[in-house]
């Protein structure tokens, strides 16, 4: 024992000597050699404000404590991550009640051994953001996908930061922006010395029509970190996300044992709290409404999942919903919205234009002097919806009967329109306000110079349904065949590398069609035209569809008007806001401070 202790004591003696050495020969360093030593250290817990919450750098921390200690200070509306975490077991068992493992993968890409593609971008470019309407741009593609919003100024901000890229995807033809992709910069950041880097926030515009944007925001990125030196490109995906982790894994990425950890906010609850059966049974339309009931407090029962119904309750208030319908609109609203011949009286006597429009018979004498009066009609059932049994752009009598055939199989009631020049606009108006306005397109395809034109319906069909969850598709049938031949054009033909299609004239969502928000441009006189449509019919929700030559000219005609609008195809305007302070006015924080007199 007395030998040991002296061994013992010798040790710590040596210790201290050794310290001693090296404090000796730090303050004799030349002072270049210092100021590289302190250049290598890592910066010691390393976090970066990315707007929609802090990204902490884990390996920077000293300790687990301090860890959690910054999670706890995240700001309300944010979403903080710990990344590259160590020990996530015991940041675990330190805080079990904040903060939780988030279900994501991390994958790696190595840089030194990644090849750029030879294939280029076809009909979009890939870009630096660059100005504040591609920040707002950027935060409607993130409300789309249900990421957190980050205030637009922010990005302008650091549109030059040094440890920050944000990369858009630009649409050669509209020039709107379709796609986005962050980039931190660990190296500049932290002074990392892996020297690697890490992808964040890619996001597509769902209603984006080419191919491959998502692929081709990574391999810009990729090169980007590559030319800056970067060793490799961390990202985290969640474990189901299938689709993403293909592309990942084909570009090469490799799975990594990488943790990261959140907090228990309500952002983050699908991701540690499972939700009910039932509510995954509910389409998208009534799982809006569902979950910013929740938000607020409101209690859901949901009644019928299949079917989208369910009852909010709050503050001894029940209705009963089915998506946007409530027991708010009366049956003889729903009645005049469901037969569009009746809908057409209804707001003609308020003073909307119309189309001219007849019912469709046996007589072909009539049929032909209606296409000749016109030039083009519109073919639709009186009811009926979600753009079934509806044809456009009709101009002879043979085409005009097929379509009334194909009609009377949605209604034995088939109505003959004049077709108006223009696209297709939809207004919802809740509480006889507007509060969304979206351009509904119908869908087209970009030849590659290699597939036939069935090939890349499907394609984009799969496309949409993916980036609507199945509400989406673009049907392969007379319709389409029409339209095409209008062009001279069939399914078989293949369409040369950037050539444009529009396979449908119909603009609805379900037959494939896309939706693009212009709530800021819509002209106040078609504003004022659809809140007295609403008022006409007397409902508290509706859709209005009008035909335009632009949302910001006041030209229109009245289509039709839709009970039950679907309120998930209006990303970023709130609507599934205004539906709930609708029905529950006190429910929500903006309501209850008007309330009060703080607004």
């Amino acid at each position: 024992m007395a030998r040991r202790s002296a061994a013992a004591e010798r040790g710590r003696t040596d210790k201290a000597l050794g310290h001693r050495l090296r404090r000796m020969r730090n303050e004799t360093m030349n002072p270049i050699a210092q100021h590289d030593q302190a250049a290598a250290a890592p910066k010691p817990n390393a976090s970066i404000d990315c707007g929609w919450g802090r990204l902490h750098f884990c390996q920077t921390y000293d300790d687990n404590e301090a860890i959690v200690d910054a999670l706890r200070e995240e700001g309300p509306a944010r979403r903080d991550i710990a990344f590259y975490v160590r020990d996530p077991h015991v940041l675990l068992a330190m805080a079990p009640q904040e903060i939780f493992l988030d279900p994501s993968h991390t994958f790696r890409l190595d840089l030194s051994t990644y090849r750029a593609a030879r294939k280029q971008p076809k009909g979009y470019f890939i870009r630096r953001l660059s100005s504040e309407a591609d920040a707002d741009a950027v935060n409607t593609i993130y409300a789309s996908r249900n990421m957190v919003p980050v205030r637009p100024d922010f990005f302008w901000r650091n549109r030059d930061s040094r440890s920050l890229t944000y990369l858009v995807a630009e649409d050669e033809i509209s020039g709107e922006i379709i796609g986005t992709v962050t980039g931190v910069d660990h190296k500049r950041l932290f002074n990392d010395p892996e020297k690697g880097s890490s992808l964040w926030c890619l996001a597509v515009d769902p209603q984006a029509r080419h191919p491959g944007i998502g692929e081709m925001l990574v391999r810009r990125l990729a090169e980007h970190f590559a030319a800056r030196g970067s060793a490799f490109m961390d990202l985290s995906v969640l474990h189901d996300n299938d689709l993403a982790i293909g592309l990942y894994e084909k570009l090469g990425f490799r799975r990594v044992p990488v943790f990261a950890i959140k907090r228990k906010n309500p952002i983050n609850e699908k991701l540690f709290a499972s939700p009910l059966a039932e509510y995954d049974a509910l389409n998208p339309y009534a799982r809006l409404i569902v979950d910013e009931a929740r938000r607020r407090g409101v209690h859901v029962e949901i009644t019928d999942a299949e079917g989208g119904f369910f009852r909010l309750s709050y503050g001894g208030r029940s209705v009963h919903c089915r998506e946007s319908l409530s027991e708010m609109t009366s049956a003889v609203a729903m009645s005049i919205c469901d037969d569009k011949s009746v809908t057409r009286r209804v707001v003609e006597n308020a003073g909307i234009v119309v189309p001219e429009q007849i019912l469709a018979g046996g007589d072909d004498a009539a049929i032909s002097a209606f296409i000749e009066k016109h030039g083009r009609i519109v073919v639709k059932p009186a009811r009926g919806e979600q753009g079934k049994g509806v044809a456009v752009g009709l101009d002879n009598l043979d085409d005009a009967k097929a379509a009334i055939a194909a009609a009377r199989e949605i209604c034995d009631r088939v109505l003959l329109e004049a077709c108006f020049d223009g696209d297709d606009l939809r207004l919802v108006v809740i509480d006889f306000r507007l509060v969304a306005a979206a351009m509904r397109r119908p869908p087209c395809i970009v030849g590659d110079g290699q597939q036939d034109i069935r090939s890349l319906i499907e394609k984009q069909s799969r496309r949409r349904a993916a980036a609507t969850g199945g509400e989406s598709t673009i049907p392969i049938d007379a319709e389409t065949e029409r339209c095409l031949a209008e062009k001279n054009l069939a399914l078989d033909d293949v369409p040369k590398e950037g050539e444009e299609i529009v396979v449908r004239k119909t603009a609805n969502l379900h037959t494939g069609g896309s939706i693009h928000d212009v709530t800021a441009q819509v002209h106040p006189k078609l504003v004022d035209a659809a809140i007295k449509a609403a008022r006409a019919i007397d409902i508290p929700v509706v859709g209005i569809d009008f035909m335009v030559h632009s949302p910001g000219e006041p030209d229109y005609v009245f289509i039709e008007a839709n009970e039950r609008p679907g309120l998930a195809n209006h990303e970023p305007q709130p609507t599934a806001e205004r539906f709930v302070d609708l029905l529950f006015p006190m429910s929500g924080q903006r309501s209850a401070s008007q309330a009060l007199g703080r607004s």
